[in-house]
């Protein structure tokens, strides 16, 4: 996962000193209020605005509950689940911590997530949006709350794209460019730019593999089936979703680092002006705000059969070997409440997971005209995509997608060939019929 140019810490060990970690919207991680029953502990990764907005989440919280604390433990995001994978394994994790919806249904599959279905007051699931509460199910009981999410837009290097002629964006997710035309405008920016620039990179390194999934549910296509197990992937929009993919590379859209296991960023490219366009998420837009030195803007993913994105963010989860059940749900009950989680995604440049929000009263601080942009991009997503990437099975998943995709698209593996390794690869990580 990229986190932002401003907060990567590569190559930051357990040893690194705590001034290092505080300086780059770190603080040490602390243990204190294990042993306190009025005490909660919470572990969580952030930015800068991130951990701001969880510090005041806490401060609110503490003031309307008093005699209860919440002891934030706040860790580099490349230590974040080695952390808690051994906390858990020695039986000491936090009470709560914040996990990545693609990893939600590990963790609920292990039995390792309380049961929040008897803990939070009824009727809180009626707060989220249909398709933010589905990643947090799992036998179709909550054993999370979901926190905020963030999708993948493009961002958009004006002035590079002027150079080439193209100044007509889409203005809205209804007129979001088709395959055809995203494929007209590459051709465009090809001819008109550099040979070392290219049209657009695309987010899918390490992790954000899952992120090519967005190209499989525009063609209305799934790679599992409903029971979460069943491949379904060797199909028709797979076969279309890995063809197009490929064109990326065959037609020199995107630069040869753009593969799936580059160890650079789709977004450090388009930072260097070496990319008029890149797929990317609102949580890049502040870091951008202060860093870039040329004009850009935010417009529209492209669709085919249907518009899809992708579902990111975070949920905060309760560990199921607490022994604060009623307060941990009372902590999540508070911060996922309309005013906490508003400040929060505003602070962030994330998008709420409220329907109150989604509807409207959401503006970002930084950059405020492009929340539409994304808040919009996210109302494609549907719950049955979300649903099959919170499968227990998804970090297995992830691997296969990785290494297949990645000979399809470097190696020359047909698009055929492709979506039978992934239905094997599938089948093979969740035990479903291939």
């Amino acid at each position: 996962m990229h986190i932002s140019r401003r907060t990567l810490l590569v190559g930051l060990g357990a040893a690194a000193v705590p001034a290092a970690l505080a300086g780059c919207g770190f603080v040490p991680q602390d243990t204190g209020g294990r042993d306190d029953p009025d005490t909660l502990t919470f572990t969580t990764w952030g930015t800068d605005a991130e951990l701001a907005g969880f510090r005041s989440a806490i401060r609110a919280f503490q003031r309307t509950f008093p005699g209860r604390k919440v002891s934030l433990n706040a860790v580099p995001y490349e230590q974040m689940f080695t952390n808690i994978d051994a906390q858990l394994q020695a039986g000491n994790p936090p009470d709560v911590f914040r996990v990545p919806y693609y990893s939600f249904g590990a963790y609920a599959g292990r039995g390792q997530l309380l049961d929040l279905s008897r803990s939070l007051n009824a009727g809180v699931g009626d707060r989220f949006t249909d398709t933010a509460w589905a990643a947090v199910q799992a036998d179709g009981r909550p054993f999370g709350v979901p926190h905020h999410t963030d999708t993948s837009a493009i961002l958009v290097n004006t002035d590079l794209m002027r150079r080439a002629g193209v100044t007509d964006l889409p203005r809205s997710v209804d007129e979001a460019w088709t395959w055809d035309e995203l494929a007209s405008v590459a051709d465009t920016l090809r001819r008109a730019l550099p040979d070392d620039t290219y049209p657009f990179a695309y987010n899918w390194q390490g992790n954000g593999v899952t992120r090519w999934l967005s190209l499989l549910f525009q063609a209305d296509g799934a790679f599992l089936g409903k029971d979460q197990r069943t491949p379904a992937i060797d199909s028709a929009a797979g076969r279309e979703a890995v063809s197009f993919a490929k064109r990326f590379f065959a037609e020199r859209w995107v630069p040869a680092n753009d593969s799936i296991k580059s160890a650079t960023y789709a977004s450090d490219t388009w930072y260097r002006q070496r990319v008029a366009m890149v797929w990317s998420g609102a949580f890049q837009i502040p870091d951008a705000a202060s860093t870039l030195d040329f004009p850009w803007t935010a417009t529209f993913a492209p669709r085919r059969d249907r518009g899809g994105s992708d579902f990111g963010g975070n949920a905060l989860v309760a560990t199921a070997q607490t022994t604060k059940p009623d307060l941990a749900a009372s902590f999540l009950d508070f911060i996922t409440r309309r005013e906490q989680m508003q400040d929060f995604c505003e602070r962030a440049s994330l998008l709420p997971t409220r329907k109150d929000l989604v509807d409207g009263g959401l503006r970002f601080r930084t950059r405020p005209e492009l929340t539409s942009v994304f808040v919009d991009q996210a109302s494609v997503i549907q719950p049955q995509d979300v649903a099959q990437v919170a499968s227990p099975d998804m970090a297995a998943i992830i691997t296969v997608l990785q290494n297949e995709l990645e000979d399809a698209f470097v190696g020359g593996a047909g698009a055929a060939e492709t979506v039978r390794r992934l239905q094997d690869g599938i089948a093979a990580a969740t035990g479903g019929r291939a």
